[in-house]
């Protein structure tokens, strides 16, 4: 018989090992292709990101050809304004030549004031063209510097989301290959468990034709009669009780659902009222006290919605195939802890509740009778307050059983039952006492002649929701009245026999509470940790990720170090252009200088560059020949203007700024790397020390895990040493009654062959 309970159980817990596999191993098959889809949408973002970075590198290559045409604009303007500044010299030279002619004298001078006027007009043009332009130049240079700081936020934040998707795709990938390997573990177990369970069939299927043999020609009585051998029978389990208790649990939640309605809808118009009487909060300030009132009553669904959601559960939990009693209510513990809750809720807005009351005392238009059921109402509240820490007292000694097996014993609870249904009318009491003096209420206060239609309207709806939590409260009273003698009998099991003697009662508690720590065992949340050898695997694949993403950094510093040379020899030949551009200046002067010499036939006031040194300049030494931009720049003649010097300098000063903005950058590029260092450095800590707490929880679970394999060798100890015990009382029971059949026996031959005797001394007579 031992053998055949031990193959089994072991039976069962194979089937169950081999469901959790098959359930675990779907799922696992599932989150791989989650990640496969995560995965592939990662890289689709990836893809759209790289062409919105293009779009803005296309738009940052039309700034810069914006630029560029408005550089060439700005440079023809100039020229045009030397071309008219020539002019007028030409002009001023011909009437210099003409002033010869004495008749036309008049009109000459006419001309020339004419002429004069129409220089200042152009000049004063010229001037305001050239703020014009130098305003939208400063826009325009202002826009690039957006621009670029634009594409430089970009670049960075595109930088960091490659990053980052590097990570996540490291770490998919070792989550793919631990998914990978734990369903070939599984398979590997499946496998395993389907011989190991081929195996205990076949042993359990002689082991039962053996079994069924022996208890077909050695066990020919039924135990049931005698309590000896009754005692080891396993109880009944009532399945009629377990329907009736499931009923029960399901009016007990209409109930419950009713009464949190009701209540939900109290403190609701409670709040709205309180924002109404005695003062109007949309015209002045309510008090204090009606303000923290009524910010209290707003939380109160946090605290009825948990009431209903916990009994919900517990409705759940009580099915047909288990027994439902004290002790395997665990949902109960938390519509004790939500109920506990809802009552300090009430305990903590009483006293706001009774001063409100007060302040409606207080109002100018208060009568004496309204007065009296104010006062008759804060009386109401206290008992309701008190009936429901009752209560709360109640149902936390009823869930008690369910944390402490041995706290309660069936006669305290049927105390605590019909307790509990006396409060439950003390509650429908003190909720009707509360209806009726609020209607009173209501009616004294319609009678007043500053009452609103608002309050009228809150009223009615107080007084409907005061009048279903009376209806519901009740209903409930009665329910728990009716149903009382069903919550305090026993619970739904019974002996074979038809009684019940002490020592099975013991064993079927003991049976309970076994059950009961094994559940509250088994829902503790388990520490996740990671094996060693896919720690080892996670490891690797960490520093060759790490090593990749410095192979991605040295490649992105050689980019940038190019990239950087590039901006110079780009800033090389713009500076190159422009002094091109400021020599042609110089030789279109000198070509219009050398056509006004000839002209006028005067010689030039100023001395060109070509003609030689100017003789104010004839003592200086001679430059020496720089063939650098900025050497080239450097070199002022004497015989150039101030606006090419202007000219000069700018150049100089763009040129150093931009390499003032190169050498920041490259500052900003360094902070940067020892940033991702110091973080890297950060992070390798951090990792040592999950590492250390890794290592001391394992330790300490390895130590759980041998006290658990020392607790369960002792269990399977005396489980053997009690089947050994059985099968002994069960052999020395066959042994005698082999002993009275042989007696038997004895005796019936004893008494043939007396019978033969007498036979035989008959007939010789």
């Amino acid at each position: 018989m031992a053998n055949v309970t031990d193959l089994q159980s072991k039976y069962s817990k194979l089937a169950q090992e081999y469901s959790k596999l098959r359930a675990q191993n779907q799922v696992l098959k599932k989150a791989v292709v989650d990640e496969q889809t995560a995965s592939c949408s990662l890289k689709d973002e990836l893809k759209q990101k790289e062409q919105s970075l293009r779009k803005v590198e296309q738009e940052m290559d039309s700034l810069s050809f914006r630029n560029q045409q408005l550089t060439k604009r700005v440079e023809l303007l100039q020229e045009e304004l030397l071309l008219s500044e020539s002019k007028s010299k030409k002009s001023k030279v011909s009437l210099q030549t003409q002033s010869v002619f004495d008749e036309d004298l008049q009109k000459k001078i006419q001309e020339n004031e004419r002429l004069h006027i129409q220089f200042h007009e152009a000049d004063e043009q010229y001037r305001r063209q050239e703020a014009q332009l130098r305003v939208r130049l400063d826009q325009l240079e202002k826009e690039s510097e957006q621009h670029q700081a634009v594409v430089d936020a970009l670049n960075r934040k595109y930088t960091d989301a490659i990053e980052k998707l590097q990570n996540d795709k490291a770490l998919l990938e070792v989550n793919a290959q631990t998914l990978e390997r734990e369903a070939k573990d599984c398979r590997i177990r499946t496998e395993e468990c389907q011989q190991q369970l081929r195996k205990y069939q076949s042993e359990v299927s002689s082991q039962l034709k053996h079994s069924s043999s022996v208890i077909q020609e050695k066990v020919p009585f039924n135990d049931t009669q005698l309590s000896d051998y009754n005692s080891l029978n396993v109880p009944l389990h009532n399945r009629r009780h377990q329907l009736k208790a499931r009923d029960v649990a399901a009016q007990a939640l209409g109930f419950v659902q009713s009464l949190v309605s009701a209540l939900l809808n109290l403190h609701s118009y409670t709040e709205q009222r309180v924002h109404i009487y005695p003062l109007d909060s949309s015209i002045e300030a309510i008090s204090p006290v009606n303000l923290k009132f009524s910010q209290y009553l707003h939380e109160n669904a946090s605290y009825l919605r948990p009431l209903e959601e916990d009994l919900l559960q517990l409705h759940h939990s009580i099915t047909e195939d288990s027994i439902t009693a004290l002790e395997t209510l665990v949902k109960l513990q938390d519509f004790s802890r939500s109920f506990s809750s809802y009552s300090s809720f009430l305990q903590k807005i009483l006293p706001y509740q009774l001063q409100s009351l007060e302040e409606d005392c207080e109002a100018s238009l208060c009568t004496a009778a309204l007065a009296s059921k104010n006062r008759q109402l804060q009386k109401d509240m206290k008992k309701l307050t008190a009936v429901f820490q009752k209560l709360k007292s109640y149902v936390a000694l009823l869930a008690l059983p369910s944390v402490c097996s041995d706290a309660m014993c069936q006669s305290s609870a049927n105390a605590v039952f019909t307790q509990m249904s006396a409060c439950l009318h003390g509650l429908h009491d003190a909720a009707t006492e509360l209806s009726q003096h609020y209607s009173q209420k209501a009616s004294l206060e319609q009678g007043l002649p500053t009452v609103t239609q608002k309050l009228c309207t809150t009223n009615e709806c107080l007084l409907s929701s005061l009048a279903s939590l009376t209806n519901s409260c009740g209903k409930m009273a009665t329910f728990f009245s009716n149903n009382l003698d069903f919550l305090a009998s026993c619970p739904g099991y019974g002996p074979r026999g038809g009684f019940l003697n002490p020592q099975q009662a013991d064993s079927v508690m003991e049976n309970k509470r076994r059950a009961a720590t094994y559940m509250s065992t088994i829902r503790k949340v388990q520490s996740e940790s990671v094996p060693y050898r896919e720690a080892l695997a996670n490891r690797h694949v960490l520093t060759s990720s790490t090593e990749s993403r410095e192979g991605l950094m040295q490649q992105v510093a050689q980019s940038q170090e190019k990239i950087s040379r590039l901006e110079q020899e780009k800033e090389h030949w713009l500076l190159e252009a422009q002094l091109g551009q400021v020599r042609l200046q110089k030789e279109i002067q000198r070509i219009a200088q050398l056509e006004a010499q000839i002209t006028t036939g005067h010689p030039p006031e100023t001395h060109s560059a070509a003609d030689g040194p100017d003789p104010m300049c004839a003592d200086a030494p001679e430059p020496l020949q720089d063939t650098s931009v900025i050497g080239m720049l450097t070199i002022t003649p004497c015989s150039e203007s101030a606006a090419d010097q202007e000219s000069r300098e700018h150049l100089i000063k763009h040129h150093y700024m931009s390499r003032v903005s190169e050498i920041t950058a490259q500052l900003q590029m360094c902070d940067s790397k020892a940033v991702h260092f110091h973080a890297e450095c950060r992070a390798v800590a951090k990792r040592l020390a999950m590492a250390e707490k890794s290592r001391e929880t394992l330790t300490e679970e390895l130590k759980l895990a041998h006290q658990n394999i020392t607790r369960l060798q002792d269990e399977l100890s005396t489980t053997k040493r009690s089947y050994e015990d059985q099968l002994s009382m069960m052999s020395d029971h066959l042994c005698s009654m082999n002993d009275t059949l042989s007696k038997q026996r004895d005796e019936i031959d004893s008494l043939k062959l007396a019978s033969k005797g007498n036979s035989k001394k008959n007939k010789s007579r």
